[in-house]
C-alpha cells in the first residue's frame, strides 16, 4: 500500500523590505512520504525569497518535470522556475531552456559537494540563480514545524528572519551564481 503525502497547513506573513512586497499567503502543503520536514520548511522559505501574485507549488518530488516552485504567466509560459536540493546537472540545463530564470536553493551538508561537482558544467547557464543555505539554516527551520503553522518572514539587506512568535531563525542565503534574487 503507498503512503499518502501529510497535509499542513502554513500562514506566511511575508514583509520583503528589499523588494517592497508585503502580504499573506494561506498555503496547504502536501509533504512527500519521502520528504523530510527539513526539506519542506526550504520550500516554504524558498516561497517567501520569490514570493509574488502566481508564485506556486508545482508537483517536485512526484513529477519529473515539476519544479517545487514556479510563476506562470496567463499563457502558461514559466516565468520562474524555483528547486531546492541538489537537482542533477541535466535537470537543471533542461529547467533553464524551459524557463525565463531558474533558481536552485541549496541546502544539507551535500550542498558544497553538488555544487563542486555541476558548478562548471553550469558556468554558462544565464538563467541560472544558485543560492547556498548555511548548513545549520535547514535544521532550525525544522524545528518550527507543525502542522498547522503561523510564520512571519522579514526579508532585509539580503538577510531573512523567520519567526513563528516564540522561535527565530535568521538566514542569510550565499549567492553562488547569477543575482542574489534575480
Amino acid at each position: 500500500m503507498a503512503l499518502k503525502a501529510t497535509i499542513y497547513k502554513a500562514e506566511l506573513q511575508i514583509a520583503d523590505m528589499d523588494r517592497g512586497y508585503y502580504a499573506t499567503h494561506n498555503l496547504t502543503l502536501a509533504r512527500h512520504p519521502s520528504e523530510t520536514d527539513e526539506r519542506m520548511m526550504v520550500r516554504l522559505l524558498a516561497f517567501a525569497l520569490f514570493a509574488e501574485e502566481g508564485l506556486a507549488s508545482g508537483k517536485g518530488l512526484c513529477v519529473d518535470d515539476e519544479p517545487d516552485l514556479w510563476l506562470r504567466d496567463l499563457t502558461g509560459h514559466i516565468r520562474r522556475w524555483i528547486d531546492v536540493g541538489q537537482p542533477d546537472e541535466k535537470w537543471i540545463r533542461k529547467a533553464c531552456n524551459r524557463a525565463d530564470g531558474v533558481v536552485i536553493l541549496s541546502y544539507g551538508r551535500a550542498a558544497d559537494i553538488w555544487w563542486q561537482g555541476v558548478r562548471d558544467k553550469l558556468a554558462r547557464q544565464d538563467k541560472l540563480t544558485v543560492l547556498k543555505l548555511p548548513p545549520e539554516t535547514a535544521p532550525a527551520l525544522a524545528e518550527l514545524t507543525e502542522r498547522s503553522m503561523r510564520l512571519q518572514f522579514t526579508i532585509q539587506d539580503g538577510q531573512m528572519w523567520v519567526t513563528d512568535g516564540q522561535r527565530t531563525v535568521q538566514v542569510e542565503p550565499e549567492t553562488l551564481q547569477g543575482g542574489p534574487r534575480a
